[in-house]
C-alpha cells in the first residue's frame, strides 16, 4: 500500500528525532516527510495551524503522531480529507469522550513548569531528566547532541493549555504502536476502542534506535486499518470539511 506519511513530531522534541524513520518508510516507495515544528517560542494554536496547513499541503493519507504531538491528531483528521488512518506511536491520547484535552497531565505540569527560566521557557526536553536516564534513549552519544541541539524552548505555559478534540476520532481507522509500558494506559484505550493495536520491546524514543523496526510494525497496522477503514466508510462521510 502506498501512503503518504507525515510524522509529528512531539512539540518538546522537535522534528529531528523522526528522520531515519521517514527515511525508512519513504524506501519503501511512499512519500514520506516530518512535520515542522513554527518558530519558538510557540503555542498550541500555533503548532496545530502549523501541522494542519502541512498536512493539507502535502495531501497526507497516514498520520504518524508521536508523543505529544498525540494530542494534535484528532484535530488533523478532522480538517484533512485526505487522512485515511492515523498510527498512533507511543503517543498521548485525548480521552475517548472529551472535548478538549490538557497538553500535560496537571500533576506533571506544576513538575514540568518550574523549571522555567526568568523567560517563561522551559528547558529543552533532553535536559529535563537525569543524563544516565536519557543515554539508553538514544543510539549514539552523538544522536542525543544533535536532538539536543535542536530541540525546542517550550512556554512553561504550553503545558498548562488545552486544545479541542473533534467529534468522532475514535471510530474512524486509527491503530497503536507502543514501545514498552510508558503509554500502557493509552494502548489499554486503543485496545478497548477496538483499534489494531501492537508493542515492541523498546523504550520511548525506539524510532531512533530501530527505524527500520517501528516501519516494518507501522505499515502492518496501517495495513490492519485499510480493512478498519472500509467497514466504516458510511461513517467517514460524517466528517465535518
Amino acid at each position: 500500500m502506498a501512503d503518504r506519511w507525515l510524522l509529528l513530531p512531539s512539540p518538546f522534541l522537535g522534528p529531528a528525532a523522526y528522520g531515519p524513520l521517514a527515511d525508512v518508510l519513504a524506501a519503501h516507495s511512499d512519500a514520506a516527510r516530518v512535520a515542522d515544528l513554527p518558530p519558538s517560542p510557540f503555542t498550541p494554536p500555533d503548532v496545530l495551524a502549523s501541522f494542519a496547513a502541512q498536512a493539507a499541503d502535502f495531501a497526507v493519507t497516514a498520520l504518524v503522531p508521536h508523543s505529544n504531538a498525540g494530542l494534535y491528531a484528532p484535530s488533523i483528521w478532522a480538517t484533512t480529507p485526505t487522512v485515511a488512518a492515523t498510527i498512533y506511536v507511543d503517543a498521548a491520547l485525548p480521552a475517548p469522550d472529551a472535548t478538549q484535552t490538557p497538553l500535560a497531565p496537571p500533576a506533571f505540569a506544576d513538575h514540568v513548569a518550574v523549571m522555567a527560566g526568568d523567560d517563561g521557557l522551559l528547558p529543552p526536553w533532553t535536559r529535563w531528566w537525569d543524563a544516565a536516564e536519557l543515554g539508553p534513549l538514544f543510539p549514539s552519544p552523538e544522536w542525543f547532541t544533535r536532538v539536543d541541539r535542536n530541540a525546542p524552548a517550550v512556554p512553561a505555559a504550553y503545558v498548562r493549555s488545552f486544545l479541542p478534540v473533534p467529534a468522532g476520532w475514535t471510530v474512524e481507522p486509527n491503530a497503536y504502536l507502543a514501545f514498552g509500558e510508558t503509554y500502557a494506559a493509552e494502548l489499554s484505550t486503543a485496545r478497548d476502542l477496538g483499534w489494531p493495536a501492537d508493542v515492541m520491546d523498546g523504550q520511548h524514543l525506539h524510532l531512533l534506535t530501530d527505524p527500520d523496526g517501528v516501519a516494518a510494525r507501522i505499515r502492518a497496522l496501517r495495513e490492519r486499518c485499510a480493512t478498519q477503514g472500509a467497514a466504516q466508510l458510511p461513517k467517514r462521510r460524517l466528517r465535518s470539511p
